[in-house]
């Protein structure tokens, strides 16, 4: 049955209503206050010489751990805003891409913590995509990517705490694992990826304003109205008469990204600006792959998820940071909005195929 334009008003996660909590837990609210005036012009490391340099930024050569912790990058410290990385999976085959297993991917990843974290500003955030491992030869989830994120999260000296976790759904993912989802049919499609935001403190800078979605038809509609049934709701909310009547331009993202929309025929409601899709294959970057006889990396981060972090979490000129660039969709999504850019790789082919980027004619339009 179809809902009522009051009935999803009253239902509604647009916003949480002003005025539905108590005024003394609004009293205890903290509200710290951030720069909005990024880092301009961080000088970019010039040992070892940069692999090249484009729209803000520079890419490196080599292993992450050993270059970042190098007397080269100590001038880095405390003007990273944001880390924004795809580490290889702690996975229990080798990948073309390069992966650890089991405990010693457990201790590697935490010995990144501490380098990462030294080089994070005091109001910097750190923001990692992991996806879910499986036992050898068994039809059993590995606990790995949890014990990644312990390890890395209590590691010594790092001073770090989750902040928020987030879920990356991706619905045309091939089925996975193979062995238990379609040779043998005992489990079903592993689809999403995780998503950890991570900072040195409770409060790193942080604008939801800036990464709103689109309003639902339905808010779209109450808005255009301006009315709707308040009072007290199933949840014990007091929805006060204007709560939701100012336009704010959107509503607050939530901690679920959709790569593509799951009900067909639903309006596509993206927290940003880039497609979330990371399966396409019309975008430049993919094309000019094509063309030039190139494979391209194979677990590239998708580009919409690199940018919502950069807008939600970042200001014009600030410094982002990508330990593991491969094909450096970080680099080019701080580029498009602004920002400076490093980027780390222990492979020439993927720092090589990753110049392509910077040939996108849309980056010319992009902020400088």
């Amino acid at each position: 049955m179809k809902r009522s334009a009051n009935s999803a008003a009253a239902k509604t996660t647009e916003r949480s209503a002003p005025g539905t909590e108590p005024a003394e837990a609004r009293a205890k609210k903290v509200k710290p206050t951030h720069s909005t005036v990024g880092k301009k012009d961080v000088a970019l490391p010039q040992r070892p010489k940069p692999q090249y340099e484009a729209s803000g930024g520079a890419y490196y050569f080599g292993d992450s751990l050993e270059l970042l912790s190098s007397d080269s990058f100590a001038a880095l410290k405390g003007k990273v805003q944001l880390v924004v990385t795809s580490p290889p999976y702690p996975l229990n085959e080798k990948k073309s891409y390069g992966n650890l297993t089991g405990a010693k991917y457990l201790a590697w990843i935490e010995s990144l913590a501490p380098v990462l974290s030294e080089l994070l500003a005091d109001d910097g955030s750190i923001v990692i995509e992991l996806g879910n491992s499986w036992e050898k030869d068994r039809p059993v989830q590995s606990l790995l990517s949890m014990e990644a994120l312990l390890a890395f999260t209590k590691a010594k000296g790092a001073n770090l705490r989750l902040i928020q976790q987030f879920v990356c759904y991706n619905p045309s993912r091939l089925p996975s694992p193979a062995q238990w989802v379609t040779v043998n049919p005992l489990r079903t499609v592993d689809s999403f990826t995780h998503v950890w935001w991570l900072a040195k403190s409770d409060y790193p800078k942080a604008d939801n304003s800036k990464v709103l979605r689109p309003y639902s038809p339905s808010m779209k509609a109450l808005l255009k109205r301006g009315s709707y049934n308040a009072g007290l709701r199933p949840s014990e909310h007091r929805i006060s008469t204007g709560s939701f009547l100012k336009d704010r331009g959107g509503s607050i993202s939530h901690n679920l990204f959709e790569l593509e929309q799951m009900q067909e025929g639903r309006e596509p409601r993206l927290p940003n600006a880039f497609s979330l899709s990371n399966s396409a294959s019309a975008d430049f970057f993919h094309r000019a792959c094509k063309e030039k006889g190139i494979t391209p990396h194979p677990a590239r981060m998708p580009l919409g998820l690199a940018s919502f972090f950069i807008e939600f979490l970042t200001d014009e000129g600030d410094l982002v940071l990508d330990p593991f660039g491969g094909s450096n969709t970080t680099g080019f999504a701080a580029a498009m909005a602004g920002r400076q850019w490093i980027a780390v790789d222990a492979s020439k082919q993927y720092v090589e195929q990753s110049k392509l980027r910077f040939e996108d004619p849309t980056l010319k339009g992009g902020k400088k």
